[in-house]
């Protein structure tokens, strides 16, 4: 898909991964890119950094009617959304001590934001004869979560629900692709993403920490091949396919770097 003058929404603008993102369809020469976050301020300062073309608006992406009402104000005041970027998240650790609400502002987040969005947006889209999703989940969602159980459950569901859209609506013109990177530095790695260090032990900071700007661009090569998987840490490919060629190897596998971390 072409990213020229294109309309672009993208969630979790106001930093990090959805910030870069935001820039990048700009220079790409996005036509219009609509700047929400849940925190209004930052979602405004990403709209100022870009300019003219850009819109900010708050948007609490666990809020299904605020995605609907964001999508239908964009389309009545802009134009079509070309392309959608479902991309807010954020990070907990915890798993059984964790109550279920916890568990569900997770899902909410990381899963049902995905399925609002979708709704949304790709009604119009076939319409008009296609469209582009990009959803951000995480390597977790290929691999897992050591000290998250929320975090991985929510991304692998993300990555599933990717793939049914992939399956589904390709034929009607939506293309689907989904982030999936270890450590970026971001606002989920709190104060480790102020350390240009890689040499921290935690699970997702092993193979590097990614600058947001190299994975948005990693991002605009999959939209523009129409490729699914956005793997910007090449080795999630191979952990990946060990992952399926033995499971009960890389439970272990996992196990041991579980004990290995905690006793960093």
């Amino acid at each position: 898909m072409e990213l020229k003058d294109t309309v672009v929404v993208v969630t979790g603008a106001g930093s990090g991964i959805g910030r870069a993102l935001a820039q990048g369809f700009a220079r790409k020469g996005a036509r219009a890119v609509v700047c929400s976050d849940l925190n209004a301020e930052k979602a405004t300062e990403t709209a100022n950094l870009i300019g003219s073309i850009a819109s900010s608006a708050a948007l609490d992406v666990g809020d299904e009617s605020a995605i609907e009402a964001l999508v239908t104000d964009t389309e009545k005041n802009i134009g079509g959304i070309d392309i959608f970027v479902s991309n807010a998240g954020y990070g907990k650790g915890g798993g059984l001590n964790l109550d279920t609400a916890q568990w569900q502002q997770m899902m909410n987040v990381h899963m049902w934001s995905h399925l609002a969005a979708a709704r949304a947006v790709v009604p119009g889209m076939v319409s008009r004869g296609g469209g582009y999703l990009l959803n951000t989940a995480s390597a977790a969602g290929l691999l897992t979560q050591i000290d998250s159980g929320p975090y991985a459950v929510s991304k692998h569901a993300a990555v599933a629900f990717a793939e049914w859209l992939s399956i589904n609506y390709a034929d009607q013109g939506i293309g689907v692709s989904v982030l999936c990177p270890q450590a970026v530095r971001t606002n989920i790695l709190g104060p480790q993403a102020k350390s240009k260090s890689n040499s921290n032990t935690r699970q997702a900071s092993g193979d590097g920490i990614l600058e947001p700007e190299f994975v948005a661009d990693a991002c605009f090569s999959a939209i523009q091949q129409e490729r699914f998987l956005v793997l910007p840490h090449p080795e999630v490919s191979t952990y990946f396919q060990r992952k399926a060629n033995d499971y009960d190897r890389w439970l272990n596998g996992m196990r041991r770097l579980r004990n290995k971390l905690a006793g960093a």
